[in-house]
C-alpha cells in the first residue's frame, strides 16, 4: 500500500497526459472537474495555514501539474461543447446558468470580469512577488552564510545547526528561484483559458449554424452557456491556485522525492482536507449541480482528513502520558512499558551511550549563575570565551553541556572531558574571591581557600568587604568570573582531546576555499587525515596555535619530501610558526626563560635511543631525578614574575625533554631557541645542569 501511495503522483501525472487524447464521458468530466476544484481549495488552505515556504516545498512541482491538469479538463471540454452541441456535463451547465441567468450579455460582462481580474491582479501580481522574492533571497544569501558564520565562531550555534541553518538557506534559494519560472506558468494558463474561451464559443457558433442548422439566437443560448461555464470552472481553481502562489511566495525545496513529499505533506494538513470537504458539502445546495459525484468526493474528504486528525491526536496523547510523572501505579507501570518498547530499539540503545564533548555540572545554588531566566550570563560568557579561544588558537571548541546535579554539593561544581570528571571546584554565591597578592598589606577577615584555576591561596569575603580588598591589593573576581575562568583554562588545557578526526575534516575544507591546489597536493598524497590529526593535537598539547593552517600545510609539504617522521615534521612546523610562537610567550620584548646546560643536553642526545615508534628518550633514573628536582626549584621562581614557565632548549633536544617533564610539569612549557624571534631579549633566571 505504502509502495503504491509513493507513486500515486507519477500515475496522476501519466493520467492527465492523457485527458490530452483519450475523450471523456460527461459524467467522468464532471468527477475531473470537482477534483480540480477540490485540489486547488486544499492547496490555497494549506498555503495559508503554513508559517514558512519550506513547509510546502512541493508547491512549485504542485503548481505545474495542476496547470497541466487543469489544461487537460479544458481540452476534454471543448471537445464535448464542440462535439456534442454544446454538452459539457452538469458542473459546467449549472455554472453557465447561474453565472448568466438568462441574460448573456450581463453574464459575460461578469465572466470576462471574473477572467480580468484573475489575470491583470492576483496572476500578475504573484508574478512580480516571487520575482521580487527570488532576487532579495539571492541577494541576501551571503550576508545571511557570513551571519551563520559569526554565530558560529561565537559559538552561539553548534556546528550541527550552522549546518542545518546552511542547508536551509540553499533550499530558500532554490524555492524562490523555482517559484519566479512557475509563476510564468499562471500566467500563460491564464493567457491559455481566455484563448480556449473564445475558440468555445466562436467555434460552438460556427459549427452550430454550418453543421447544425440552428438559428443565432439558440445557438448563443445553448454556447454562451457552455462557454462560461467551461471558462467558469477553469478559472475558479485556477484563481484558487494563483491566489496560493502569492501567499506562498510571501512566506526552499524539498529533501525527499516528490511522490513522498506529497503524501506527507497533505497528511500533515488533515484540517485543510476536512474544509474542502466542508465547503464541497456546501455545493450540493447549488441547484443542478450533481448531488452524486459531489457528495461522495466531499465524504470522502471529510472522512479521510478526521481520520488522519484522530490519528495524529492519538500519537501526540503518547508522550503526554510518559511525561506525565506516577500519580498511580498503573500510570507508572505504563511508563515502565513504554520505556521497555523504546529500549527495544536498538538505536535507543545507542542514544545512552553519546558521551558529550564537554559537560559541567552545577550544585543546586550554583543554578541561578547559568539559568538565563534567573538573569544568568554564564552561556553569554561562554560564547564570548569560544569565539576569542578560536580567535586566537585557531579551533572552534565544541557545544559545552550546562546542568544541574543533585549528586555534588549545592556549592559544587563538576567539569568532564569526554564524560570523565578533570576538574571540581566549589563557590559560595554570595561571596567574593579575593586571590591574596604576594605581600599583602593586611590580612582580610574571610574564608580560606585556594583559587581552582591557578592554585592561588584567597579567601572568600563578603561583599561589604571587597573596596577594603581592593585597597590592600588583592585581586577581587566575583563567583561567575572564577568558575568561569576554571572551565576556560580547563578547556584549553585538553584542547588537543577535543580535536576529533570530523573537526579536522572540517578545518581542512575551510582550508579548501582559501587555498585548494595545496590541500590537494598535501591530502591524502602527502599525508593521512590521521596523520594530520596527530600533529595538530601535537601542536595543540603545547599551547600552540594552529590558525595559521597556510603555514601549518606548507611546511608538511616540504617536510614530507626527506622527513616521514610525525615529531620531527612538528618541530619544522614550530619553527615555521616563530612568529606567532614569541607573540604568545613573549611580554614586552623579553622573555625570562630557564635553560639547559651544554653537558646535560650532551648527555640526552647521547641517551637517545631507536625504538619501534621512533626515537625515545633513556636517561638513567638519577639524572633524571636531578633534573625533576631542580626544574621544580626553577619553576617557583616564575610565580612572582606573573609569565607562564619556560624553558628554552636546543631544537634537537625540545621534544624529548618536553616528554620527560610533561607528567610531572604539565603547566611548563619547553621551547627551542629556533623558535624564537631574534629580535627578542631573553633572560635566563636559572640553568639546569647535570
Amino acid at each position: 500500500m505504502k509502495r503504491i501511495l509513493n507513486s500515486a503522483v507519477s500515475l496522476i501525472v501519466v493520467m492527465i497526459v492523457l485527458l490530452l487524447i483519450i475523450p471523456l464521458s460527461t459524467f467522468f468530466l464532471d468527477v475531473m472537474i470537482i477534483l480540480n476544484i477540490s485540489v486547488s481549495i486544499i492547496i490555497l488552505l494549506i498555503s495559508m495555514n503554513i508559517k514558512e515556504a519550506l513547509e510546502f516545498s512541493i508547491f512549485p512541482s504542485l503548481l505545474l501539474i495542476t496547470t497541466l491538469f487543469r489544461i487537460g479538463i479544458n481540452i476534454s471540454s471543448t471537445r464535448s461543447i464542440l462535439g456534442n452541441s454544446g454538452t459539457a456535463g452538469a458542473v459546467i451547465k449549472s455554472m453557465g446558468d447561474f453565472v448568466l441567468q438568462g441574460n448573456v450579455v450581463v453574464g459575460f460582462i461578469i465572466f470576462l470580469i471574473i477572467v480580468l481580474v484573475q489575470f491583470l491582479v492576483i496572476t500578475k501580481g504573484a508574478e512580480r512577488v516571487s520575482e521580487v522574492a527570488a532576487r532579495f533571497t539571492l541577494d541576501a544569501m551571503p550576508g545571511k552564510q557570513m551571519a551563520i558564520d559569526a554565530d558560529l565562531g561565537s559559538g552561539l550555534i553548534t556546528e550541527d545547526e550552522a549546518r542545518e541553518r546552511r542547508h536551509k538557506i540553499q533550499k530558500e534559494a532554490d524555492f524562490y528561484g523555482s517559484m519566479d519560472g512557475a509563476t510564468k506558468i499562471v500566467k500563460g494558463d491564464a493567457i491559455m483559458s481566455l484563448i480556449i474561451t473564445a475558440v468555445n464559443f466562436l467555434g460552438g457558433c460556427i459549427i452550430g449554424m454550418v453543421q447544425g442548422g440552428m438559428e443565432f439566437t439558440e445557438v448563443l443560448s445553448v454556447y454562451s452557456i457552455a462557454t462560461v461555464g467551461d471558462g467558469l470552472v477553469s478559472q475558479i481553481p485556477s484563481l484558487l491556485i494563483s491566489t496560493a502562489t502569492g501567499m506562498i511566495v510571501t512566506r526552499a525545496v524539498a529533501e525527499d522525492s516528490l511522490n513522498f513529499d506529497v503524501v506527507r505533506q497533505f497528511k500533515a494538513q488533515p484540517r485543510a482536507i476536512m474544509m474542502a470537504g466542508g465547503v464541497l458539502a456546501i455545493l450540493l445546495a447549488v441547484p443542478g449541480m450533481p448531488k452524486f459525484q459531489l457528495g461522495v468526493i466531499a465524504l470522502v474528504l471529510m472522512l479521510g482528513g478526521w481520520q488522519l486528525l484522530r490519528r495524529m491526536d492519538e500519537m501526540a496523547e503518547v508522550p503526554q502520558m510518559q511525561g506525565a510523572g506516577g500519580m498511580g501505579m498503573a500510570e507508572g507501570e505504563d511508563i515502565q512499558v513504554s520505556e521497555e518498547e523504546n529500549f527495544k530499539d536498538i538505536n535507543s540503545v545507542y542514544s545512552l551511550i553519546t558521551v558529550e564533548p564537554i559537560e559541567m555540572e552545577f550544585g543546586y545554588s550554583l543554578i541561578p549563575l547559568v539559568d538565563e531566566a534567573s538573569g544568568g550570563k554564564m552561556i553569554d560568557r561562554i560564547v564570548i570565551f569560544r569565539r576569542q579561544y578560536a580567535q586566537e588558537m585557531g579551533l572552534v571548541i565544541p557545544s559545552i553541556r550546562l546542568r544541574d546535579s543533585s549528586s555534588l554539593n549545592t556549592n559544587q561544581y563538576v567539569i568532564k572531558i569526554k564524560g570523565e570528571e578533570v576538574a571540581k571546584g566549589e563557590i559560595l554565591v554570595d561571596y567574593y574571591l579575593a586571590l591574596e597578592p604576594p605581600n599583602p598589606e593586611k590580612e582580610l577577615d574571610g574564608i580560606d581557600t585556594i583559587e581552582p584555576a591557578y592554585g592561588i591561596p584567597s579567601k572568600w569575603i563578603t561583599v561589604d568587604k571587597k573596596e577594603m580588598a581592593e585597597i590592600y591589593g588583592y585581586t577581587v573576581i566575583d563567583p561567575l568570573s572564577v568558575m568561569l575562568t576554571h572551565l576556560s583554562e580547563t578547556v584549553k588545557k585538553h584542547a588537543h582531546e577535543l580535536l576529533n578526526r570530523q573537526e579536522v575534516v572540517r578545518l581542512v575544507e575551510n582550508m579548501k576555499k582559501q587555498s585548494p591546489e595545496l590541500v590537494e597536493e598535501l591530502i591524502p598524497p602527502l599525508i593521512s587525515y590521521g596523520n594530520f590529526q596527530k600533529i595538530l593535537t601535537n601542536l595543540l598539547k603545547e599551547g600552540i596555535p594552529i590558525k595559521d593552517m597556510e603555514t601549518i600545510m606548507e611546511t608538511i609539504v616540504d617536510s614530507s619530501m626527506t622527513v616521514k617522521d610525525i615529531e620531527t615534521i612538528t618541530e619544522n612546523i614550530r619553527v615555521a610558526l616563530k612568529r606567532t610562537i614569541t607573540r604568545k610567550f613573549c611580554e614586552g620584548g623579553s622573555m625570562k626563560v630557564v635553560t639547559l646546560d651544554a653537558d646535560l643536553e650532551k648527555n640526552i642526545i647521547t641517551s637517545l635511543t631507536a625504538g619501534e615508534h621512533g626515537m625515545y628518550l633513556a636517561l638513567s633514573p638519577d639524572v633524571m631525578q636531578n633534573v625533576i628536582t631542580q626544574l621544580s626549584d626553577e619553576v617557583k621562581k616564575f610565580h612572582d614574575f606573573g609569565q607562564s614557565p619556560l624553558v628554552l632548549t636546543s631544537q634537537v633536544v625540545r621534544v624529548h625533554f618536553y616528554h620527560l617533564i610533561e607528567q610531572f610539569f604539565p603547566d611548563v612549557y619547553v621551547l627551542s631557541f629556533n623558535e624564537i624571534n631574534n629580535n627578542i631579549q631573553i633572560q635566563a633566571i636559572g640553568n639546569i645542569t647535570m
